[in-house]
């Protein structure tokens, strides 16, 4: 039945990696290793070592090893949309999967003109249009509402 799965839930995961994404950009001209990123985020160590490395594979960071080594940011500031990074950590943007345009699942209730199929539609594109509309250079300037 649709609504099964985790559609628009922003896990510590999802909220993680936008915490260290922010104090990577605040610390824009340097590497910075975990434990500096934790310290910035609030966020153990421990949790946080995974979360580089889900950003790097989707190319929002890059690392260099060693002594000296560490993360900094891979894009510009204005090129990395906060939709995107929830996309790609967390999944489909939408409500309810009967109306997600990236994992679409078949429900029962369709058939029988559901009313409330196109309110979550409308969730999904209010929520989908403010993360899309929002880059990580926003954030930082706390230019959310345009």
């Amino acid at each position: 039945m649709a609504g099964s799965d985790h559609h628009i839930k922003i896990s510590s995961k999802g909220e993680y990696a936008l915490r260290a994404l922010i104090a990577l950009a605040k610390n824009e001209e340097e590497l910075m290793q975990i434990k500096d990123i934790a310290n910035e985020t609030l966020v153990s160590p421990q949790y946080l070592e995974q979360i580089p490395l889900h950003l790097k594979s989707h190319g929002y960071v890059k690392s260099k090893r060693g002594v000296r080594g560490g993360y900094t940011l891979k894009e510009l500031l204005n090129k990395i949309i906060i939709g995107n990074v929830i996309r790609d950590l967390e999944g489909p943007l939408a409500p309810m999967s009967c109306v997600s345009i990236t994992a679409y699942e078949y429900c029962p209730l369709e058939d029988n003109n559901c009313l409330l199929k196109p309110l979550w539609a409308l969730i999904r594109d209010q929520v989908a249009e403010l993360l899309d509309n929002t880059t990580l250079k926003d954030l930082l300037e706390g230019n959310l509402y345009k």
